[in-house]
């Protein structure tokens, strides 16, 4: 009599688990203790600072002292989270990215009407195009360009964490060859602090320069949610105009946010076809024959980028209950915080200072372009 036994786990697989365990302990109680101190700093006002930027710099800070650290435990401590830091970086980010459509409601955004859909419409393609331009006018590496079009033109850093998921699936080239995973990382730290920076400026700014040009509450509600950055920065900036003024800029932000999906999709369909073509002539150059090799296929789009979409399909037809909806709103923050921290642990933050005048002059540039192109369409298309 013979029995079938089925294959046993191998020893790699086996310990997988155990060894992304302590870098995913560590970004989770990180990710707590950066939530309980962003909620003291919002019971103390500060409203402007985004949770997941002030997670990422605590990245930067811890990653850059075990990093110097000379110390033998320090060593031990970094190669043993290691495994768990990458997981966070990835899987969590995207899982981010996918609760962040419950967010969202279509029928919320129709009630701008096709004016107020227009300026954003109008305000986002533009902002997107330019930075893009400009980055290779001011030669900032493209991932970096990438990153700071997305998160100027869309919602910031829940934009840039999108976008790092497509740039970790299909990297571009920094000079003819594939960017180290450290680069990446830079790169997203770069975006994120030009988001800070200048969406912290137009906080103070755009209200001011909003009374000035006279804008009723409507108009100045619908420029404000279509050119500042963050959710939090355009809650602080709106709600000094008026009550009005906010729930007009937090519906124009949410139709802001709802772009992201396409501009993302996009870009990775872009990314995609470009590294195949790359791939292709690789072989050709290197004589392959066509079934000489294995040949990885993937979706045009991003996994997470659909599950989002399924996200916003599900909050539009109004089927979760808001108790739901308030709980899956905390988890996609807690989410975002932890894989912001796992990012930073690998920025390299003496190589980000010594780099960072070009991306500095771009954040300007895209500052001013998202500003007045959505100036110029509110005063255009809302007479």
């Amino acid at each position: 009599m013979t029995e079938t036994l089925a294959p046993r786990p191998t020893a790699a697989a086996t310990r997988a688990p155990a060894r992304a365990l302590p870098g995913v302990v560590l970004a989770g109680t990180a990710a707590a203790a950066l939530l309980l101190g962003g909620a003291w700093l919002s019971a103390a006002g500060v409203t402007v600072v985004s949770p997941l930027v002030l997670a990422l710099l605590a990245g930067a800070v811890a990653g850059s002292a075990l990093g110097s650290s000379r110390r033998a435990g320090a060593r031990r401590f970094t190669d043993r989270t290691a495994p768990g830091v990458a997981w966070v970086a990835r899987h969590v980010l995207r899982a981010g990215v996918v609760l962040l459509g419950l967010q969202l409601s279509l029928p919320d955004v129709l009630d701008l009407g096709w004016r107020g859909i227009g300026v954003v419409l109008v305000t986002v393609a533009t902002t997107f195009a330019a930075t893009l331009a400009l980055g290779r006018v001011l030669r900032v590496p493209r991932a970096t360009s990438l990153l700071v079009a997305t998160g100027f033109s869309v919602c910031g850093a829940a934009a840039v964490s999108a976008m790092t998921g497509v740039l970790e699936r299909t990297p571009v080239t920094r000079n003819g060859g594939a960017p180290p995973r450290s680069g990446l990382r830079d790169d997203v730290a770069a975006a994120l602090a030009l988001v800070t920076l200048y969406g912290t400026a137009a906080v103070f700014v755009l209200p001011w320069l909003a009374e000035r040009l006279g804008l009723d509450d409507h108009q100045a509600g619908l420029w404000l949610g279509a050119s500042v950055q963050e959710v939090a920065q355009v809650v602080a900036a709106a709600g000094t105009v008026s009550t009005a003024a906010l729930a007009t800029a937090t519906v124009a932000k949410l139709a802001r946010v709802v772009l992201l999906a396409p501009l993302v999709a996009g870009t990775s369909a872009v990314l995609a076809r470009r590294a195949a073509a790359a791939a292709s002539d690789a072989r050709a150059q290197a004589g392959a024959r066509a079934g000489g090799g294995h040949r990885r296929r993937t979706l045009p789009v991003p996994g997470f980028v659909l599950g989002f979409l399924a996200a916003v399909m599900v909050r539009s037809l109004g089927v979760v209950p808001d108790p739901a909806l308030d709980v899956a709103a905390h988890v996609t923050t807690a989410l975002f915080v932890a894989a912001m921290f796992a990012l930073g642990l690998g920025v390299d933050v003496p190589r980000l200072a010594r780099t960072g005048r070009r991306p500095l002059l771009l954040g300007a540039a895209s500052a001013v372009v998202v500003t007045a192109t959505s100036l110029v369409a509110v005063l255009v298309l809302t007479p």
